[in-house]
């Protein structure tokens, strides 16, 4: 059977670091998971609680395209009490997962043999989606002086469109109001679609995260109950499209996925009353953050540019290897400890980076810096 030439992307590596963390334990081992970015704590109680109602008095068939209206509204009124933004209902797209939201978008808004620019390091997902869809993805090479974020003057020349994250996957950095806004500008100048990956939100531990929606409607905005609603493996996402969008991703939405899945969407909403409970998660990633941002330097990991958000620290390895996933390996072998090799994120400069999720219930982030100042200490 032949094979596309588009659908030739590359490995996600964390997923078979994931593989070999999984044999370790098969073999009897106990591996400290900091490879990846999955909360350790369960949906909401709430949600559970509504979901499990649910299956008794309903057969959760399929819903409409766009979502369940009632969870619409509740994701709208998020943006009132988050950000003071005056959402209209109808432009909120309930997607399955924030995959499911970003091929959406992708396919709303380019064509093949368009460019499409992002910040590198970045979620390699983008990248992978892209070229799935015979678009070509264009890195900028962000630096650390600008704390991995892209700034407008590096967006290249013959691109159709701008990906930006923030907090940033893996560096946990965040745009601040101008910097978001000049991004922005920028597109609306060259008339670029403009996406902002908004999955972390929430999970902040000074300022909170901004808003492209804060700043003006002329973007693609996408959000998860992955992360800070702790709803990983439910697949359930969402996206914010231009009023002038919706027909269309509708349209597509249709076409592609028919509804999101209608139990998770039930969960979702009861999720969005579950303040109390989430909050108390980010407190347990706030002291992860300091127990890392403390032991890691003093274990040899000295070259992190300190997350404002999510659960990640991104370090550069240089002086260390210039093979970072034979390092993730060796780690892994030695110290008992999954952490992510940087080749996911950065094709070019990833070989000499990691990325440590402290995502983990803080008892085992301590066990996991145990064992790396151990490994440090003897290497």
């Amino acid at each position: 059977m032949r094979f596309s030439n588009r659908g030739q992307v590359d490995p996600f590596i964390v997923m078979d670091v994931m593989e070999a963390a999984r044999a370790a334990e098969a073999a009897g081992r106990h591996i400290i998971h900091m490879e990846v970015g999955q909360p350790s704590t369960p949906a909401p109680a709430l949600a559970r609680q509504a979901m499990a109602a649910a299956l008794e008095r309903e057969s959760l068939g399929y819903t409409v395209a766009l979502g369940l209206p009632e969870l619409r509204r509740g994701i709208a009124d998020l943006y009132r009490r988050w950000y003071g933004v005056d959402l209209n209902p109808d432009r909120v797209v309930v997607t399955p997962g924030s995959s499911g939201a970003f091929i959406l978008a992708f396919s709303a808004l380019f064509d093949a043999g368009d460019r499409v620019a992002l910040g590198a390091p970045g979620y390699p997902s983008y990248r992978q989606i892209l070229r799935a869809m015979s678009v070509t993805p264009v890195d900028i090479l962000t630096r650390a002086e600008n704390r991995f974020q892209p700034v407008p003057s590096e967006i290249p020349d013959d691109v159709q469109g701008l990906i930006v994250a923030s907090p940033g996957n893996p560096s946990g950095t965040m745009l601040g109001r101008a910097e978001l806004a000049a991004l922005m500008t920028a597109a609306a100048e060259r008339d670029l679609a403009f996406v902002s990956d908004e999955i972390y939100h929430g999970l902040h531990y000074e300022g909170r995260a901004v808003s492209a929606l804060e700043i003006g409607d002329a973007a693609c905005v996408i959000n998860s109950f992955s992360k800070y609603f702790s709803m990983t493996g439910w697949r359930l996402g969402w996206m914010v499209v231009p009023e002038t969008h919706i027909r269309t991703v509708e349209r597509l939405a249709q076409n592609l996925f028919i509804c999101p899945p209608h139990a998770s969407q039930i969960a979702a909403l009861a999720a969005l009353e579950a303040t109390e409970e989430l909050e108390a998660n980010r407190a347990v990633y706030a002291a992860n953050r300091a127990l890392m941002l403390d032991r890691l330097p003093k274990a040899g990991f000295t070259k992190i540019a300190p997350p404002d958000g999510a659960f990640y620290i991104y370090a550069d390895v240089s002086d260390l290897t210039t093979d970072s996933r034979a390092f993730a390996a060796e780690v892994l072998e030695k110290a008992g400890v999954a952490v992510t090799p940087g080749l996911d994120f950065d094709p070019v400069r990833g070989a000499t980076t990691l990325r440590f999720s402290y995502a983990r219930a803080t008892a085992d982030i301590e066990e996991g810096l145990d064992r790396l100042a151990r490994f440090m200490a003897n290497r």
